[in-house]
């Protein structure tokens, strides 16, 4: 080998270093705020500020990302999105629980279930990811599913697996319909559509115009419930799952949405559509990632705040 190489060599190794140790130590720790503006309410109607969180993974150890997630009610939020797999390990549930409490105290709080919220994670071979995601498990549930949403409902949350529910935040009522987990096959959407119907408002001319908003929310956003969701009629659709690529290529992006949603709409804000009908679809990268990988590289941990306002 030349000196040229040698020393080219040794730059690539010192890169890799660098990058390996920023992705492990730093970056994974840096939890920001993403925010967008979306102009879908009835004229004259009063600004609203949605915040999602989503893919906590939350571990007991992790007192910066409590105390982030705590924080956040500093921003007095009008509406908080749960968008699933909060928990990531067995024994998370009362930090859990402490994280959410404060901003349960300043808005309504919805919630839906990732598969995290069911299994603890467990070491994976991460190429898996890059070929296709895996929808099957050979393990049996061993996170207490039914304790962690009673903990969330005595807190207040509103459980929204399978299910839809209605609120009026300042002048603007809302419908949230919400899908548990497809990743691992958990959504019904019928179900969801029966408690639909036990809550929708009437849709003649006569309340035309102050039709309710639709949220959409569901964990994983795979192709076939963001069909169904539209087809229901969601103006938005919030979701997680893909941790934004977790690891990103820098001019690239993501490199899998580990479900069927195209890659490039695997973090942040796009348009999700049919031939009829069309509705923003925000995908959070979530604030956290398994502990057995723990690495995130031009992909921030984050929140949303999306401010809903009237078209300008």
């Amino acid at each position: 080998m030349t000196a040229s190489s040698r020393r080219a060599a040794a730059v690539l190794g010192t890169v890799a270093a660098g990058a390996v140790l920023w992705s492990t130590l730093i970056e994974r720790r840096l939890f920001t705020i993403r925010r967008h503006t979306l102009p879908l309410l009835a004229e004259g109607a009063a600004p609203l500020r949605v915040l999602q969180l989503s893919d906590l993974h939350l571990a007991p150890w992790q007192t910066n990302k409590i105390n982030w997630v705590r924080s956040l009610a500093e921003l007095r939020p009008d509406l908080v999105v749960l968008t699933g797999d909060l928990m990531g390990h067995l024994e998370a549930r009362t930090a859990l629980l402490h994280s959410l409490q404060p901003l349960t105290e300043v808005a309504p709080v919805v919630f839906v279930h990732g598969s995290n919220d069911y299994y603890t994670p467990h070491l994976k071979n991460p190429l898996k990811y890059l070929m296709e995601p895996s929808r099957l498990s050979t393990r049996k549930p061993d996170i207490d599913n039914a304790r962690l949403t009673r903990g969330l409902e005595d807190l207040g949350c509103i459980n929204l697996n399978n299910a839809a529910a209605s609120l009026q935040l300042r002048d603007t009522g809302l419908e949230l319909l919400g899908l548990n987990d497809p990743h691992i096959r958990y959504d019904d959407v019928e179900l969801m559509r029966e408690s639909l119907a036990s809550i929708a408002a009437p849709t003649d001319s006569a309340s035309a115009s102050t039709h309710p908003l639709r949220i959409g929310v569901v964990h994983a956003p795979y192709q076939e419930p963001l069909g169904e969701l539209l087809t229901d009629g969601a103006d938005l659709i919030l979701a997680g799952h893909t941790h934004g690529g977790q690891v990103r290529v820098p001019g690239v992006g993501a490199l899998t949405s580990n479900c069927d949603l195209p890659v490039a709409q695997a973090r942040g804000l796009s348009v999700w559509y049919d031939a009829h009908r069309a509705a923003f679809l925000n995908v959070s990268a979530g604030l956290g990632n398994s502990i057995y990988a723990p690495v995130r590289f031009a992909c921030r941990p984050e929140a949303s705040l999306i401010t809903l306002e009237t078209p300008r």
